[in-house]
């Protein structure tokens, strides 16, 4: 109760509920975050039962239109799926894969950045140079050769199992530098403080003092990149799903969605790529509103 109390009378806080564009994203960012997690219970059908799936009601338009089913709000696709049940479900294999790829990413990155940062020397320089070449490819580039290099070692019975897996390690992989330059920014500067010599000086190790005295205080640019890579992750989600080496079109996720609606989008049914793109382009935009928001407000200098 004194978290919440301390919390609400913080500075983040009092300058979230007076920023408008802050306080709308944070509400949609929920909403989609909650309608996905409350996939089995809002939508009206579950588009991963094949059991349930009739063919004959394939490409059925929005119920708004003429020889829409009422059954189905937002019609359905190529297989008879309901678009606004495959929306619910999708976005939550995007959300799964980006807040996946985003933990994995921080993992690496502060952990590597802590360690070069602290220790420096050939360390230092080891880390650094590998960030160097990574950062001269493209994310989405080494998403790619990543998935692709699973694709030939893995099994082809056990490819579409380990997908979302594959997906995951893709995305979080490409994305771990910017946490590593960043933190090890800030793990030099507070190395050379007073209060680490002092641990020093009393026999803490450097683990203790890496994750009970550094850490912490490196957790704000940490959270502000977390925030803005998350939709850069469910981007580059659909992105490989819109390419076809995302997830199976058995499992679709928004990007899977688009690219499935794409192949009849000039066939005049526009409706199963346009609702799932729209919820994407409404989610990443969101996302992005709140990531550029946290990260003025901490900023000290922007106060």
């Amino acid at each position: 109760m004194s978290f919440l109390n301390g919390f609400t009378d913080s500075d983040l806080w009092h300058s979230f509920i007076r920023t408008p564009t802050a306080l709308v994203s944070a509400l949609l960012t929920l909403v989609l975050i909650a309608g996905a997690l409350a996939a089995p219970l809002v939508a009206p059908h579950n588009p991963f039962d094949l059991a349930s799936l009739d063919i004959m009601s394939a490409h059925l338009p929005p119920v708004w239109m003429k020889d829409g089913d009422p059954a189905f709000l937002l019609g359905t696709d190529d297989q008879g799926r309901d678009v606004l049940s495959a929306i619910f479900y999708g976005a939550r294999i995007s959300l799964l894969v980006g807040f996946a790829s985003v933990l994995l990413a921080v993992v690496i990155g502060v952990t590597l950045g802590l360690v070069s940062g602290y220790l420096g020397g050939r360390v230092d320089a080891a880390i650094m140079r590998v960030a160097d070449v990574q950062l001269s490819f493209p994310a989405i580039l080494i998403a790619l050769l990543i998935d692709g290099v699973a694709r030939g070692v893995l099994p082809r019975e056990a490819q579409e199992h380990m997908a979302v897996y594959v997906l995951v390690f893709a995305i979080g992989i490409s994305n771990w530098v910017q946490y590593a330059r960043t933190v090890r920014g800030a793990a030099m500067v507070e190395s050379r403080k007073e209060y680490v010599q002092a641990a020093r000086i009393i026999g803490i190790g450097p683990v203790a003092i890496l994750w009970r005295h550094i850490l912490p205080n490196v957790l704000g640019p940490v959270l502000v990149i977390a925030t803005i890579n998350l939709a850069l992750a469910i981007i580059t989600e659909a992105t490989l799903s819109f390419l076809g080496v995302g997830v199976p079109p058995t499992t679709p996720s928004l990007g899977t969605l688009i690219r499935i609606g794409n192949d009849y989008l000039f066939s005049g049914e526009w409706w199963i790529s346009i609702f799932p793109g729209v919820v994407l382009v409404l989610l990443v935009l969101s996302v992005n509103l709140l990531g550029d928001w946290l990260r003025d407000a901490l900023n000290p200098k922007l106060r």
